[in-house]
């Protein structure tokens, strides 16, 4: 199977969603979040990434999360991920009980398609306080897409994670977590990095992202927004309308997507340090806000 049959696949049975010109919406992903080993690449911007989803939630956004959310080829389950960052998802739990969480699997966290593994991982968390299993995610469905059509307009945006580009980490995905598990864990604790990721493999980055506009270049340019290479992309209107939102695991620093008011914006929060010498979490604005019509299909 072909990488352009994988993504017409992915957008046939993708999850349909509604929005409109009011509807505010976050994009991240690739948060690989861990154990909080020295392996857990998250847990550096743990602090970046909670502040910045607080701030979304009380601005009333819907958090959508375009896979690899979870490290699941380095970890062996959730609940050590969840012991290590349970503060995070308590507050992704938030968006959940109010439906504004949407949520995609990656090959990082390629389990989730099966429903019966989120069921039994993830719907509840065993609680030391009470002595009782307590409810988390009850309910949660991952999808391998998401397409949003706006009410109005009819145009719509394609969401997935990208990894359907990637041969390799799409169709052995099992053996590519095997040799994380058994060889590249342990080396990366040393800073050697997987040349199989394409986020450290220039090379085949290019290969996926040059996939990924051929099949949006024969779907009328359809706005496709994906992750998984953890190179943000953010084309100019008459382009080759390929987004993606970059990653939460940059040195320091986290980027992501926002729509709002009918635009688009690339962003990143990273710390940075006041006239005063004090420590702060801020956003910047990195591209945009681009009306989404400006984006037009071909």
């Amino acid at each position: 199977m072909s990488s352009q049959t994988r993504l017409d696949r992915a957008y046939k049975n993708a999850k349909r969603l509604t929005f409109n010109d009011t509807s505010k919406i976050i994009l991240f992903s690739d948060c690989h979040r861990g154990d909080n080993s020295f392996a857990d690449d998250f847990a550096n911007n743990r602090n970046i990434y909670y502040h910045a989803l607080r701030h979304y939630y009380l601005k009333g956004f819907s958090y959508c999360e375009l896979g690899d959310g979870d490290e699941l080829w380095e970890n062996l389950s959730f609940e050590s991920i969840f012991k290590a960052h349970k503060n995070v998802y308590m507050l992704m739990k938030q968006f959940h009980d109010e439906d504004r969480l949407h949520m995609i699997w990656g090959n990082h966290d390629m389990v989730y398609r099966n429903p019966k593994y989120v069921e039994k991982n993830l719907y509840s968390f065993f609680d030391p306080k009470t002595g009782n299993n307590e409810d988390l995610f009850c309910n949660l469905r991952y999808n391998e897409a998401i397409v949003l059509e706006h009410t109005a307009t009819k145009q719509q945006l394609f969401l997935t994670h990208g990894h359907q580009a990637d041969w390799w980490n799409f169709l052995f995905w099992k053996w590519s977590r095997f040799m994380v598990r058994v060889l590249w864990k342990p080396l990366n604790v040393m800073g050697i990095a997987d040349p199989t990721s394409p986020a450290k493999n220039y090379t085949e980055l290019i290969k996926i992202e040059k996939r990924t506009k051929e099949w949006i270049i024969k779907n009328n340019n359809v706005i496709t927004i994906v992750g998984h290479t953890h190179r943000p992309r953010f084309p100019e209107p008459g382009d080759i309308a390929y987004f993606n939102d970059g990653s939460c695991v940059h040195p320091r620093s986290i980027t992501g997507l926002e729509i709002e008011n009918g635009a688009i914006s690339l962003i990143k929060w990273q710390v940075v340090t006041s006239e005063d010498g004090n420590l702060k979490i801020d956003r910047f604005v990195l591209e945009g806000p681009t009306p989404l019509m400006d984006y037009k299909t071909t």
